[in-house]
């Protein structure tokens, strides 16, 4: 049995560097997919571009890899000769040598961080709605496809006049690795609206909700929240005594919270004594300008 074994093994054709060698020529192992390189055109064919990147073969670029700006710019305009740029090694290589490449990916990559940062920051993007479907619409975010929910439209009714336009939202969720995009029309509008305001600044709107603990009072395209606490020096039980949905008021903005997109009023610091507000309303509501340093400075002051 032993000299069966030690035949079949002197009958095996050694392995020598030569062929070790060879065999890796045939597989460059510098080269793998999800890996980013370094690489110039090197000729162009009607579906792709041959890309030098310092490999035994040429790597291909297939022509819907090759870029989010690509639409009517030839390849030989996104890529120059010679001129080095990054790409993506989206398939490893083939019998050939040859792997194949995207750029596209690659800014798409490069999109999915620079949104994330933007996010972060609290800023809005502008974008272009591309579709729509009764949840909402769909839209192009430099070059990735998002979403903005019904919800979350400032035109609700008629999304079918929204397609083509470009708008301006924020974001809810940016999730790169489920590929989820979500974005908010209103809030951006809000944000902005905000931007314009200050504490100590008298507003003038109407009340659109009514609660126990407070009127929601709308102005400028926003909303802030006149608690029950912030109406009157004097103890208010039921606010439904004092206001009626539609009912024009003035108040000064006392606190602004632009991450949470939340404006406190108070209509308090514009009495000249306690209980003037459900005493004699409006004088406190005609009286409102020439009472407002007065109701500035107390706010400045936190009081």
């Amino acid at each position: 049995m032993s000299s069966q074994s030690s035949h079949s093994q002197a009958a095996q054709p050694s392995f020598s560097s030569e062929d070790f060698a060879k065999a890796l020529e045939q597989h460059d192992y510098q080269f793998q997919s999800g890996q980013v390189v370094r690489g110039k055109a090197h000729s162009y064919e009607s579906n792709g571009a041959y890309i030098d990147v310092g490999g035994k073969s040429l790597a291909f670029l297939p022509i819907e890899e090759a870029s989010l700006r690509y639409a009517s710019p030839t390849l030989a305009e996104i890529f120059p000769l010679q001129e080095e740029q990054e790409f993506l090694i989206i398939r490893d290589q083939d019998a050939d040598g040859q792997v194949t490449l995207s750029r596209k990916r690659l800014e798409i990559q490069e999109v999915w961080e620079r949104l994330s940062e933007v996010h972060a920051s609290g800023q809005s993007v502008t974008v272009r709605v591309t579709g729509l479907n009764k949840g909402g619409v769909t839209v192009d975010v430099q070059g990735v496809r998002g979403f903005i929910p019904r919800s979350h439209l400032s035109e609700r009714d008629n999304l079918e006049a929204l397609k083509g336009q470009v708008l301006t939202a924020s974001f809810l969720e940016v999730d790169s690795q489920r590929g989820k995009l979500v974005l908010s029309q209103r809030l951006a509008s809000r944000a902005a609206s905000m931007s314009q305001l200050e504490r100590g600044q008298l507003i003038e709107g109407k009340i659109v909700n009514l609660k126990p603990f407070g009127a929601f009072i709308e102005f400028n395209g926003t909303t802030g929240l006149l608690h029950i606490n912030q109406i009157s020096k004097s103890y208010i039980s039921d606010i439904g005594t004092l206001f009626q949905l539609g009912q024009p008021i003035k108040a000064v903005i006392i606190d602004l919270d632009e991450g949470k997109g939340r404006i406190s009023l108070s209509t308090k610091v514009l009495e000249g004594f306690p209980g003037e507000m459900v005493e004699q309303m409006s004088v406190v509501m005609e009286e409102a300008e020439a009472r407002l340093q007065k109701a500035a400075k107390t706010v400045e002051q936190g009081e």
